[in-house]
């Protein structure tokens, strides 16, 4: 990015530069701040139109062919600034034509219409005068010669913010949604809407931090944060990963434009690209979400054989920089609106304050943690690499980061228990992974008559090339062994909960943790079950429907919540009367669903056959409070008819659809899935 701001004339920089040189040496003149005078909301600004004033010489910044000076007379004669929040506290000056106030070589201040670090400023009040120092130098907003701006180390404020007409529009995704969420002035109401029990907001960091496209904000907007991979190449070829992933095969073409046309994705079925960028879960949440699980997400072994990366591989050092992304997202979107805690997108660390959050008309935001080697606890050989005493104090670490639901087993065999397999395509993957981690293949046996089953995983023999094209010589020495020959369905992975497994679970229901049932293994998860039966334990999920039918029904008797995976529309409708046959009547009932955006999970495609009942826009929200159209991206129009569920905003979509097959009653179950999930919680801690 600062190559981009780099790109001013020469003849403007020099200028601009000579002057600069003197911002020390020139006084600011004689005019002081009072002492009294009123505390100045710095968070206000945001999205405000306002002409820059020097309090110091009574005149207004304006721009002219080599950059700004503070030489306007009058505010009429301004320039018209967008303060564009850029964190709580800090703005782009975004002005006319999209020219930026930026900091340039030797304290000058041309003008950029890049957005970055050197358009950044933060904004302090000083005594009823604003100081604006840059993010990039450290340096003060400043006046030198013939009142050309200039960086300053200075530390006297000397700026005022006026109100100004004008402003240019900063770019931006549209809500497409009119109407206010619903609110109740009995903080400890029951609530009402929807939960997304599994979702990835901070999966842009998988892998290693390149294995994903775009990201769900940008300091500096959605130009920034929905730009493709530039691995990708031109036309996608390069992009072996996401072609295998999504077509089986690793040789493949797609169309790599993101911002502003959106071309080439998201789409439903691109598992590499950005769905969840914050507008699109804006529309979500105007839309009736109202608990939204975000799983940190992690995978050592494919992150360490992925030759692209730019962080930390360990699961746990990754779950911990996940969690700050989240933190951090939650203060861009306050700034956005205002000020601390003004968000829609407050994250909650109990039922309690979930329900406050939701009653107050705002988005719960629950932290979950889905990696295979939870608090560092893999398996080599068999051999657990933790012990109880160190499962004792990562947990506590883990709560006091702020994660109140987690999976004790995820896609490899770990010391806590067996996995659940993948099959297909990503079951190659992840079976090369478990062998990478572990020391052994997925091993399978075949199941007891009757019995349910783990997935099929598929053959490694004959897909051979296919991995050497993936991985290269990184995995050469995995598959010069024996690879194992799978027999048919129905089979299932002989480990099950281990001994340290029975002592996780104990120590999740000691600090009233939701407890995550899906990947573990059928024997896994049933044993798991029966200490949880034994315990009289509530809080347990299955949050995207990796579950069988026989512990989904014991899972429901001890008053867990289901969450289908939200896939192809029938086949949720088909789960979700599974789960309302099989529902408990001593248990509040209501359904999530399970996104898995941004996780390597496809999302629902469009309906077949929805032409002789389609979504008709606009529509109304279950509650009957929010309108809403279809969705606008940049030039792209979204309409769930024709692209399925190509983002996170287009699940409000995806739920009215599901009411054109299914009737009112879905919704209303799904409705409650908030409340249900609540109440489970309050169950987990009492």
């Amino acid at each position: 990015m600062a190559s981009r701001v780099s790109r001013a004339s020469r003849a403007s920089v020099a200028l601009a530069a000579a002057s600069a040189l003197f911002v020390t040496l020139v006084p600011v003149g004689s005019g002081a701040p009072s002492a009294g005078a009123a505390p100045i909301d710095i968070y206000a600004f945001a999205n405000g139109c306002y002409a820059l004033k020097d309090e110091s010489s009574g005149r207004f910044v304006s721009r002219d062919a080599l950059g700004f000076l503070a030489g306007a007379t009058n505010a009429a004669a301004a320039t018209s600034f967008r303060m564009q929040a850029t964190a709580l506290g800090r703005y782009m000056l975004y002005g006319t034509g999209g020219n930026m106030i930026a900091t340039g070589l030797l304290n000058s201040i041309p003008s950029t219409t890049s957005p970055g670090p050197t358009a950044d400023w933060a904004v302090a009040d000083v005594a009823g005068r604003l100081r604006l120092t840059s993010v990039s130098t450290g340096k003060n907003l400043g006046v030198g010669l013939l009142r050309r701006l200039g960086q300053s180390t200075a530390s006297e404020a000397r700026w005022s913010l006026l109100p100004a007409q004008g402003c240019a529009v900063f770019p931006e995704i549209e809500i497409n949604a009119n109407g206010t969420p619903f609110t109740n002035a009995d903080p400890d109401a029951p609530v009402r809407g929807f939960l997304d029990a599994h979702t990835h907001v901070s999966g842009f960091e998988f892998l290693g931090g390149r294995f994903h496209c775009g990201r769900p904000w940008s300091p500096y907007g959605v130009d920034v944060a929905l730009t493709d991979c530039p691995d990708h190449g031109i036309n996608g070829e390069t992009a072996i990963f996401e072609n295998f992933i999504s077509t089986g095969n690793p040789i493949g073409l797609h169309n790599t434009d993101g911002w502003p046309s959106f071309a080439g994705w998201p789409r439903h079925d691109s598992l590499t690209h950005e769905s969840t960028y914050w507008k699109w879960i804006e529309r979500a949440w105007r839309g009736g979400l109202r608990i939204m699980v975000n799983d940190l997400v992690e995978n050592r072994a494919l992150c360490e054989i992925y030759p692209l990366k730019q962080n930390d591989c360990n699961e746990m050092v990754s779950v911990r920089h996940q969690a700050a992304d989240m933190f951090a997202l939650q203060d861009y979107i306050d700034a956005q609106f205002g000020g601390p805690g003004k968000g829609f997108f407050r994250i909650v660390l109990s039922p309690t304050e979930a329900r406050h959050v939701i009653n107050s008309g705002k988005l719960a935001v629950v932290l979950g943690v889905e990696v295979s080697e939870v608090l560092d606890c893999g398996v080599t050989n068999e051999v657990p690499n933790c012990t109880a005493d160190q499962v004792d104090q990562r947990i506590v670490d883990l709560h006091d980061l702020g994660v109140r639901s987690f999976f004790p087993v995820h896609k490899f065999d770990n010391a806590f228990g067996g996995t659940h397999f993948d099959d297909d395509a990503t079951g190659l993957l992840v079976n090369v992974g478990n062998k990478y981690a572990t020391g052994k293949w997925w091993q399978a046996v075949p199941c007891a008559p009757g019995a349910d089953a783990d997935n099929t995983p598929t053959n490694l023999s004959g897909n051979n090339q296919i991995l050497y094209q993936l991985f290269g010589q990184t995995i050469g020495g995995l598959l010069n062994g024996d690879v194992p020959a799978y027999p048919p369905a129905p089979i299932c992975n002989p480990h099950g909960l281990t001994a340290l497994g029975a002592h996780l679970l104990a120590k999740m229901i000691e600090l009233g943790m939701i407890i995550e049932t899906d990947h573990m293994s059928v024997k896994a998860r049933s044993e798991a079950l029966s200490v949880l039966e034994a315990a009289g334990y509530s809080g347990l999920i299955s949050s995207h429907g990796w579950g069988d039918s026989g512990s989904q029904v014991r899972l429901q008797q001890l008053g867990g919540v289901v969450a289908p995976y939200a896939r192809d529309a029938t086949e949720y409708v088909s789960a979700w009367q599974q789960a309302r046959a099989t529902r408990d009547p001593d248990f509040f009932f209501g359904v999530g669903y399970g996104s898995d955006n941004n996780g390597l999970g496809a999302q629902p495609g469009p309906r077949p056959g929805n032409a002789a009942n389609p979504v008709t826009y606009p529509y109304t929200t279950f509650d009957g409070g929010t309108v809403m159209d279809k969705q606008h991206s940049g030039t792209r129009v979204y309409d769930i008819n024709v692209d399925g569920v190509a983002h996170y905003g287009l699940f409000p979509d995806y739920i009215e659809d599901l009411r054109h097959i299914a009737g009112d009653q879905i919704v209303d179950d799904m409705a409650n899935g908030a409340e249900a999930y609540l109440q489970m919680w309050e169950r987990a801690l009492s």
